[in-house]
């Protein structure tokens, strides 16, 4: 070894940090190439007792370097904290799981039992995983508290072979009497995609341990979402969820949301540039106001939400007394959206919360269609999961419900008025108009809107028919409006994107409305069973979009004077 790089070594550990069972190697710039090189580094952990924590991060590790220092921790059981990002820069790809196999069998031949392991921005690949495959899944790693892998480059074949190694380690583990309890979970940018993030999944969902989970910047989109969803539901004592830049869509923010239904811990959630939208937006704040108690930080960025979404979500934070942050840039407001954002954050007296909207992208262009998306209608997205999963069937990584119970056959009268729908069918039914009612389901708010309209349009003034279709209207809402806040505001999402006072996803499409659907509305809003909240959602959505109804302005506007009223009355 030259003169002048053992003089940098000996002033390099000079300056190392020593104490508190840690010692410490960090940010050095330490070429270690072979067992010359890390002699002086071997012999200070060789004479120290009871290391617990070792920091190598911020050097560059050859091969041989790492079987000299593996040979010195072979004695080191106590070792519990091994900070070893950035440890390989400029080594060959096949270098690194050589190295990694040394140190990881050193750790399970000491008998050492760790709580954290960080192999951060280590460009390894999926050998690099299958480097650390052995250590993950042995008794040394049967105590790991915290896995941080972020920025390796993984790919999907890494992502499965660690959700193995996991899923293997919990239950060899568990077969000990002590299971494998990971409370934090970090992997952001390492291409896992879809297959990746399913597999690690089926990790997450039997561990159930997760306090963090990290995963933004991995090319998921909503197969992988929902995977993820239905495992977080699993893990109770979930506090962070990091899934930026991924993309959800609508049916992965529908799950995500869904599963935020059973979290009452989660303090930071961060959507931002996952392609949240409007509606995914407006399910978000459903469960904002029914659950979530905790929740400090809020990130919906760069996710083409619209001022009237953005404007609800604004409302249902209002009332969580631990916000500290909601991050809406960077979506699609328009410079009138913006300003009335700020104003009704500051009219609530929470101004401050209000991240910067500098970013904002302008209204969206009508014209624009959605081309990017592979969303059929939102059909089942809304079911109301029961808090066993028994009957849910998992298909690459989708949630479908099976063997669910039969509906009851409808009456033919019933299929024949729903198929040509007219007033005076409707009164032929007579008492089995109540019937109606059985043929919505908040878990199908695309047909359970369909139907409202369809019974709505044969609005009349005369007498008979306008009793018998108010009656059957309120049947029908009273259903799709008493189950919870995530159901009520999925169905009136699907009825806002008919009414063409909001841009969908799908194949869901605007109807054209006649004056009797908006007073049938303008009854139901003045009804015990409609909500506050629920005319709060549409007057929003009616004041930002008036031109939308242009076609039955005064049906209209006697529409949006009632949610008015309702509306303050609320204040």
């Amino acid at each position: 070894m030259a003169s002048d790089d053992i003089a940098q070594l000996a002033d390099a550990l000079s300056k190392t940090h020593v104490g508190d069972g840690e010692l410490s190697y960090k940010g050095l710039g330490l070429k270690l190439d072979n067992a010359e090189s890390v002699e002086d580094l071997v012999r200070e952990m060789e004479q120290y007792p009871g290391l617990r924590a070792l920091r190598l991060e911020g050097n560059t590790v050859g091969v041989d370097a790492a079987r000299a220092i593996a040979k010195a921790l072979e004695s080191k059981d106590l070792l519990q904290r091994c900070y070893w990002s950035d440890m390989f820069t400029g080594r060959l790809r096949s270098e690194i799981p050589t190295a990694l196999r040394s140190l990881g069998g050193a750790l399970m031949s000491a008998g050492a039992r760790l709580t954290e392991l960080d192999l951060s921005d280590n460009a390894f690949g999926p050998d690099g995983v299958k480097g650390i495959e052995q250590l993950l899944k042995s008794p040394s790693c049967h105590t790991l508290q915290e896995l941080r892998l972020n920025n390796c480059g993984m790919g999907i074949g890494g992502g499965k072979i660690l959700a193995e190694a996991l899923i293997d380690g919990h239950r060899q583990s568990s077969a000990h009497g002590a299971p494998l309890k990971l409370r934090v979970f970090v992997a952001g940018r390492n291409r896992l995609e879809n297959e990746g993030a399913s597999a690690l999944a089926k990790a997450f969902q039997l561990m159930g341990s997760l306090e963090e989970v990290h995963m933004p910047q991995n090319g998921i989109n909503h197969a992988g979402v929902m995977a993820l969803a239905s495992a977080m539901r699993h893990n109770p004592e979930l506090r962070v969820l990091n899934f930026n830049d991924n993309t959800f869509t609508k049916r992965g923010t529908l799950a995500m949301a869904q599963a935020l239904r059973h979290l009452r811990n989660v303090q930071v959630i961060n959507f931002g540039d996952c392609l949240v939208r409007s509606e995914g937006a407006i399910a978000l704040a459903a469960v904002l106001t029914e659950g979530l108690p905790i929740l400090k930080e809020l990130n919906l960025s760069f996710g083409e939400i619209t001022e009237a979404a953005a404007l609800v979500v604004a409302q249902a934070v209002v009332d969580k007394p631990d916000m500290e942050k909601v991050d809406l840039n960077g979506n699609s407001l328009g410079e009138e959206g913006c300003e009335a954002l700020r104003e009704a954050m500051e009219n609530m007296d929470k101004g401050g919360m209000l991240a910067s909207l500098s970013d904002d992208e302008g209204e969206p262009d009508e014209e624009e269609d959605d081309d990017d998306d592979d969303d059929d209608d939102d059909a089942s997205d809304c079911s109301e999961d029961d808090e066993e999963d028994s009957d849910i069937v998992k298909e690459n990584g989708i949630t479908r419900r099976d063997d669910s119970p039969a509906k009851p056959q409808s009456p033919a009268e019933i299929m024949s008025f729903l198929s040509c729908p007219s007033a005076e069918r409707l009164l032929q039914l007579g008492e089995m108009r109540t019937s109606l009612q059985q043929q919505v389901d908040a878990s199908d708010p695309h047909k359970a809107a369909e139907v409202l309209l369809k019974i709505a349009s044969l609005y009349s003034e005369e007498p008979e028919t306008k009793t018998a279709v108010l009656e059957t209207i309120d049947a029908v809402l009273r259903k799709l409006l008493s189950g919870s806040a995530f159901q009520s505001y999925c169905f009136l999402s699907s009825l806002l994107v008919m009414m063409g006072l909001l841009k969908g996803e799908g194949k869901m499409k605007k109807v054209s409305l006649v004056p009797g659907q908006l007073l049938c509305l303008e009854h139901a809003i003045q009804q015990d069973y409609f909500s506050q909240h629920h005319a709060s959602l549409l007057h929003t959505f009616m004041s930002k979009n008036s031109g939308a109804l242009e076609s039955c302005s005064s049906a209209s506007e006697r529409l949006s004077s009632t949610l008015e009223k309702k509306c303050h009355d609320q204040h």
